[in-house]
């Protein structure tokens, strides 16, 4: 398929996309800063701006209440996230670094969403597989190491309800999924992760061009 309509983005029009979405309030834009701040170019790491108003929507879209994260970094998507779910939702944030972590508390606090977050600092897998083994998760969100992609995908799809959504970022891996040069050990991961997702018939699913590639992922009956 030769054809597309995908669209490279200047920093202009980034801008401008931003701009003409519900764009970063003030506690995010504060987030955003000191992230940048206290972090330098590892900044980085954290969800665009665009993809974060994109999960707030579909959280919000999803009607989800019960909600995971794994890989929480500074707290932006969790902040995003929570403020999707509902005044008695919660969100179980999965992360080993308190470092990291704790840059966001004082960020939920202000944005009123502390009350909805659960975090647990702990290897993610650990804090998943100890979950009830019900199919009671309406929304999560992978963003962590990529070689435990599948891992933190397996246990979170068989505890996803019918109707639930998987979010999964990096998705493109800016641009090495497709680049034979990169043998890496991530990017195998990645390359090995959206293939066996394309193909597993438990899930109907489509990867985005939001951000580095965000595939979403709804879990079937």
């Amino acid at each position: 398929m030769a054809d597309h309509k995908s669209l490279g983005l200047s920093s202009e029009l980034h801008d401008y996309l931003v701009a003409h979405g519900t764009a970063p309030d003030a506690v995010q834009r504060e987030l955003i800063a000191v992230t940048k701040e206290k972090i330098g170019p590892m900044s980085l790491m954290q969800v665009a701006p665009e993809q974060g108003a994109f999960m707030t929507l579909f959280t919000k879209l999803v009607g989800a209440k019960n909600a995971v994260e794994v890989g929480t970094f500074t707290g932006y998507s969790a902040l995003c996230i929570a403020r999707g779910l509902p005044d008695d939702g919660k969100l179980l944030c999965c992360d080993v670094s308190d470092d990291y972590t704790k840059i966001g508390l004082p960020y939920w606090e202000k944005a009123g969403v502390a009350h909805k977050i659960e975090l647990k600092i702990a290897p993610a897998l650990d804090t998943l597989k100890a979950l009830p083994k019900t199919r009671h998760i309406d929304l999560s969100f992978i963003d962590a190491d990529k070689t435990n992609y599948a891992n933190y995908y397996e246990e979170l799809v068989a505890r996803t309800r019918p109707g639930g959504v998987i979010l999964v970022d990096n998705v493109l891996w800016g641009g090495a999924v497709v680049d034979a040069t990169r043998s890496d050990e991530s990017t195998l991961a990645i390359r090995a992760f959206n293939d066996a997702v394309a193909s597993d018939g438990r899930v109907e699913c489509v990867m985005l061009p939001i951000s580095d590639g965000l595939t979403v992922l709804r879990v079937k009956g």
